[in-house]
């Protein structure tokens, strides 16, 4: 149920208010620091390995073939910075983009390291990505690195856009693999690693590539530690419910000393066998003030997003609780299981589609929907080809892992910021699903990983999580969002398979 105390506020409040709130200024202000929006709930669903291109790239036009999900887009559906023209005839790559269907929805996982993204960009020609980030191992083809879905693939990701609100231009905080999104987005940064020097994956105490949390059992091989704040630990400072629900966080058994294994598995759509827990994608276990080591399980559904024994650490089936009883927490982090987060290799857009729906369509049905806001991001871009140069707004010249200007490498950072966080990093999907949202809209303002860490930060006035976090600088999630008219009356619900409205 939405707070009454909103109800009394007028619209023309409310806009002034969220722009002072959300404001990209660098410095929070005080009245930032002290409103709160309609917005009661935030559900960040977070997935894994998508550039823009490779969901949007001819949105809002698919090719409609029979025996696919049609996709019809609604009159006036805003076009948005994709493939046309000569980029899709003559694309400066080795071969031009092309059309994935339903049937090729398991494919390669691309090479997305730190320095290999850069080097795909190469100086802003962006024609390296075949050489550069295609597959090569076993039977890959790089050149699959040039595919795309369209709206008979993704259908629901494109119905979710044209009856809400998406970006064309939003990136990964930097350039780099999975953990380094997932530490953007929970703290802002992903320098303070311990090890300071971890080859491949720490330089300097900054983590430019995967390697899972020291504070987890089901970590596997080397380990790191980050040191600073997190969100979570601003949220906690102020009280506010909140937690990171994780597709097979819950131990399936325990060894002899206690420690949690992590063993349960579910079956893709191309029929193999995929385990749910992934360490290296829990942020929060980098961080002894916000880990739950031994994946202990909350004292009670009660106390589900505040702080006990479990930490604000939770298998994604206690989200599920926490709703069902009447305590969704303020600010939900959904990590899906592996075989559904849309990662290439061992999931698919048609296995994502379906806990994406499934999972937005039982929020959209719980007392929650009028006061929430779905945000559904990425954590980095599996090196799919995106043609758009991302901005670089932090510099970093380490000659061992920075190409992305080739021999000028990163440009130089300010003195005392630490390099190997070469960003904005490639552009990557961003959408918020909400009454709030504005309909059928293309938002084209800058943002990043961080805005949406910046956005929980604003809504609850939590202040910044300071150091060299990228959150104090992040660009706004405000203009998705339509505050002035009040929230919608109706849901748009789809169905799983096909991702199409269900009449």
């Amino acid at each position: 149920m939405l707070n009454k105390k909103y109800l009394s506020i007028t619209a023309l409040a409310l806009v002034l208010t969220f722009t002072v709130i959300f404001s990209i200024s660098t410095a929070a202000s005080t009245s930032e620091d002290a409103t709160m929006a309609p917005i009661q709930h935030v559900v960040v669903i977070f997935q894994e390995n998508v550039s823009f291109d490779h969901y949007f790239a001819t949105y809002p036009i698919a090719t409609n073939p029979p025996g696919e999900p049609q996709f019809i887009a609604a009159k006036n559906t805003p076009t948005v910075n994709g493939l046309t023209g000569s980029l899709l005839t003559n694309n400066p790559n080795l071969v031009n983009p092309f059309r994935l269907d339903r049937t090729q929805a398991i494919t390669c996982d691309q090479d997305h390291e730190y320095l290999a993204e850069q080097q795909a960009y190469d100086s802003g020609a962006l024609d390296k990505f075949v050489q550069s980030t295609g597959a090569t191992y076993g039977s890959c083809n790089p050149n699959q690195v040039m595919g795309y879905y369209d709206g008979n693939t993704v259908t629901a990701l494109w119905e979710y856009a044209q009856n809400f609100a998406m970006s064309d231009n939003s990136y990964g905080t930097t350039f780099g693999p999975s953990t380094p999104g997932a530490l953007n987005l929970a703290a802002g940064q992903t320098s303070g690693a311990t090890p300071y020097n971890l080859p491949g994956v720490v330089v300097n105490g900054v983590v430019i590539s995967d390697t899972d949390p020291a504070y987890d059992d089901c970590s596997a091989g080397s380990t790191l530690s980050m040191s600073g704040t997190n969100i979570g630990d601003l949220l906690n400072a102020k009280d506010i419910t909140w937690g990171w629900f994780e597709g097979g966080f819950a131990p399936t058994s325990r060894t002899s000393t206690g420690a949690a294994v992590c063993g349960s598995s579910h079956v893709n759509v191309g029929g193999a066998t995929v385990s749910d827990y992934s360490a290296h994608h829990e942020p929060f276990q980098y961080y002894a003030s916000t880990a739950n080591p031994h994946h202990l399980p909350p004292t009670s559904i009660a106390m589900i997003g505040h702080t006990d024994r479990a930490n604000h650490q939770y298998d994604l089936s206690n989200f599920w609780q926490a709703l069902n009883a009447g305590n969704m927490p303020a600010v939900s982090f959904l990590k899906v299981p592996k075989y559904q987060d849309g990662h290439a290799g061992y999931s698919a857009p048609l296995d994502e589609q379906t806990f994406l729906v499934n999972t937005i369509n039982a929020i959209e049905k719980s007392e929650y929907w009028q006061s929430t806001a779905i945000v559904i991001s990425y954590d980095d871009s599996d090196g799919w080809y995106d043609h758009v140069m991302p901005p670089i707004l932090s510099n970093s010249n380490d000659p061992s892992n920075d190409a992305v200007f080739g021999a000028a490498l990163c440009g130089v950072p300010a003195q005392g910021v630490p390099n190997d966080r070469c960003g904005l990093g490639p552009r990557l999907p961003l959408l918020v699903i909400s009454p709030w949202a504005k309909s059928n809209f293309v938002d084209n303002t800058l943002t990043d990983q961080t805005s949406i860490t910046r956005f929980i930060e604003g809504n609850w006035g939590l202040g910044r999580i300071g150091g060299t976090s990228f959150d104090a600088s992040a660009g706004t999630l405000i203009n998705m969002f339509n505050f002035a008219e009040g929230p919608r009356t109706h849901p748009i619900f789809l169905d799983p398979s096909t991702g199409l409205p269900v009449h």
